[in-house]
């Protein structure tokens, strides 16, 4: 039985959750916490021909229904949220992809359900407009918004010749440039306004600009939040592991992420004076940071759950459900408590050369040593593989859980040792 309707009024009873886009590792994660077909999918006609949404939705237990709508078109965000009346029984609404932040945050304030506020969600859609909200509440690089390689130039003369270029308004990594003094300004642009995502975006999709900032040098840490009326509720730091060079990539996370107190009391101060910059309300805050001499810098943030497994992490370093901790939030439930860590989980992602997979060996083996939880690996002998770029450019990752960080680090490098991938690289 097919699950696309028309418009609400062809709406099932039962439907308790909005989801604004397609997500797998939601719908899955969801099916465990809510009831049977009970979660209405909105998302982009173009996204759902491309995937096959259609298809496969109906696998997910809890998913009732999917309605094809404008999700991404974040110009017509209030005007689409106008024409929608709130379903009865609807008790939240989820941004499910980065590209839905929008369309979620408007849904929300008009059916008068908690959310980010359209403001702040317009703000963390758009880094340009996130870093000059921000101002100088936080500390963060030097910016500036450039449209030509004689931008470019003429900003990293500024600073040794270095700098780092990224679109505004994509995910992932994609399009991320380290550009070093010998880097070319003019191919490293045409390289990052041709990253896309044709699975991911839609047409409607404004195509953003382009940010070039000064090169921060430092750890890199990410700090997961749920937010309730402006206020932090839940916290996590998470260390994470970043491929050097040019494109920098995260090739693996620990959570918690161990910081001085003196950092970590510097993060925290640092997120609440961010949350009051951009007026964010209610949801959920992943945002990223480099430490410059142990004081944190903003980089990014995103009003949605983190990616890269980071939220299973979460789970299993902490008692108790991230997810089901923000579903609470955003029903108006009891806020959750500042729960303490009782373990440490990480992640590491194989990071292979680009090429032509030949083998794949020890994959049984990684699984079954200890304190692993789940090891993945996405390629057999003949697929071709690439040199990461981005985060999707990943094929496999292991997922482990110890008692501390170096119990957890040791776990990870055991395991990963185990693997082999043999790839024929290109050239």
């Amino acid at each position: 039985m097919s699950l696309v309707i028309d418009d609400l009024a062809a709406l099932p009873p039962g439907i308790e959750i909005v989801a604004v886009g397609f997500s797998r590792a939601l719908l899955s994660d969801l099916g465990a916490l809510v009831p049977a077909r009970s979660v209405l999918v909105l998302e982009e006609p173009d996204v759902i021909a491309a995937r096959r949404v259609e298809a496969i939705i109906d696998s997910f237990t809890c998913a009732g229904a999917l309605l094809p709508a404008p999700t991404q078109d974040e110009d017509g965000a209030l005007r689409f949220a106008a024409t929608l009346n709130r379903p009865d029984g609807v008790r939240a609404v989820v941004p499910a992809v980065e590209y839905g932040v929008v369309v979620a945050a408007a849904l929300a304030a008009a059916w008068g359900l908690p959310g980010a506020g359209v403001a702040a969600a317009e703000t963390l859609r758009d880094k340009a407009r996130l870093r000059a909200a921000v101002g100088g509440d936080v500390p963060q690089p030097d910016w500036l918004v450039v449209s030509t390689a004689e931008d470019i130039d003429q900003f990293r003369a500024k600073h040794e010749g270095r700098c780092v270029l990224k679109p505004t308004n994509r995910q992932a990594s994609l399009g991320v440039h380290i550009m070093s003094p010998e880097a070319d300004a003019a191919t490293v642009l045409a390289a990052v306004a041709g990253a896309d995502e044709p699975k991911l975006r839609a047409s409607t999709l404004r195509r953003g600009t382009f940010l070039v900032e000064s090169v921060l040098d430092g750890p890199e840490i990410s700090h997961e939040a749920l937010v309730l009326d402006g206020r932090v509720v839940f916290a996590n730091t998470t260390a994470k592991q970043v491929r050097p060079g040019a494109r920098p990539v995260e090739t693996g996370h620990l959570v918690p992420g161990p910081l001085p107190a003196r950092t970590a009391n510097a993060v925290e101060a640092a997120v609440g004076r961010f949350v009051a910059a951009i007026g964010y309300r209610t949801g959920v805050l992943h945002s990223e940071w480099i430490l410059v001499d142990g004081q944190p810098h903003l980089v990014e943030c995103a009003g949605r759950l983190p990616g890269d497994h980071i939220d299973v992490l979460i789970d299993l370093a902490y008692p108790g459900s991230l997810l089901s901790d923000y579903l609470a939030i955003l029903s108006r439930h009891s806020a959750p408590g500042r729960r303490q860590a009782t373990a440490t989980a990480a992640i590491r992602f194989l990071d292979l050369p680009g090429g032509v997979v030949e083998a794949v060996d020890g994959v049984d083996d990684a699984t079954v040593l200890e304190d692993v939880v789940e090891v993945e690996v996405d390629v057999m002998p003949g697929d071709r593989v690439r040199s990461l770029a981005s985060s999707w450019d990943r094929v496999g990752h292991v997922i482990v859980r110890s008692v501390d960080a170096a119990g957890a680090s040791a776990a990870v490098d055991a395991a990963l040792e185990k693997i082999n991938v043999k790839v024929t690289a290109d050239g």
